[in-house]
């Protein structure tokens, strides 16, 4: 049951006020993605904590985290609102309600994050001997994403998305290697073999997954982004958005701990691919 479904079923059992908070929100929930608490509370004429306390209601964590479960909801249908991605939805609808489910995604992450295992992470790539990224079906394009960052800063790096070479790979692993595999779910069965394997040759095993998931226990350093985003059922979209995002972050981490004589090896680099490309002023001409 998705939070709109939950608010339909249990608007007899809300308080008069929480009730206010939910007619404000079944009459335009595309406004309250957009909304900040203050807002609603005052569109709904209640406090604040009441709108923090019905959101808690609903099994979410909070505001933010309320208008996540709002958005997907959205973008993934449901019968109690006009608004929702079905067959006959054009363009400007979907292309609408796609944008904010992920916007809404991120913004969440971004408040979720543990910036603390963002540094460890940090810390253990700066010093790897070799880097490998690892995924599989739509996490495999993250894994790509990763090496194409980290390949130009003067570091070994693989990527592998065949389960026969990500085997290999994690057996020829050392101590000082680093294993990062990315999976939402973290229940694919190949890849926690896959980090199970690369832990007991003494890599350092980085899972860009769900807390508590197999994979995230096979794992020395979990970075969770707890995007709730149904891929069994559901294509993967704000979860892969928000796993490029986290690769762009590391890549920035190393970056900056690398120290500015490290940059200047990275704008050489840049300066070595600008012949590739035709000039701005040329296509001005």
């Amino acid at each position: 049951m998705n939070v709109l479904e939950k608010i339909v079923s249990s608007v007899n059992n809300f308080s008069k006020s929480e009730r206010k908070v939910a007619d404000v929100i079944l009459a335009n929930p595309q406004m309250t993605i957009h909304s900040s608490i203050a807002a609603l509370a005052k569109m709904a004429d209640v406090s604040e904590p009441t709108v923090n306390r019905f959101c808690r209601r609903l099994d979410t964590k909070g505001f933010p985290d309320f208008k996540l479960h709002l958005a997907q909801s959205l973008a993934n249908g449901t019968p109690y609102v006009n608004r929702h991605v079905e067959e006959e939805d054009g363009p400007e609808a979907y292309t609408a309600k796609i944008f904010e489910s992920t916007m809404a995604a991120l913004d969440t992450a971004r408040q979720r994050v543990d910036i603390n295992a963002i540094n460890r992470a940090v810390d253990v790539l700066t010093q790897a001997k070799k880097i490998s990224f690892f995924g599989l079906g739509a996490s495999a394009s993250v894994a790509h994403d990763a090496q194409n960052k980290f390949f130009r800063f003067n570091v070994p790096v693989v990527c592998f998305d065949d389960i026969v070479m990500q085997r290999m790979s994690a057996i020829n692993s050392s101590d000082g290697d680093v294993v990062v595999c990315i999976s939402h779910t973290g229940r694919t069965k190949n890849l926690c073999d896959i980090a199970a394997i690369a832990r007991e040759n003494d890599a350092t095993v980085i899972g860009i997954t769900a807390y508590d998931s197999p994979l995230a226990r096979e794992c020395t350093l979990v970075l969770s982004l707890d995007v709730p985003e149904d891929t069994d059922m559901y294509m993967p979209m704000a979860s892969r958005v928000a796993q490029l995002v986290l690769i762009d972050i590391l890549a920035t981490g190393f970056t900056l701990r690398r120290g500015s004589k490290f940059r200047e090896n990275l704008k050489k680099v840049k300066d070595s691919l600008r012949g590739s490309r035709f000039d701005k002023k040329d296509l001005n001409n």
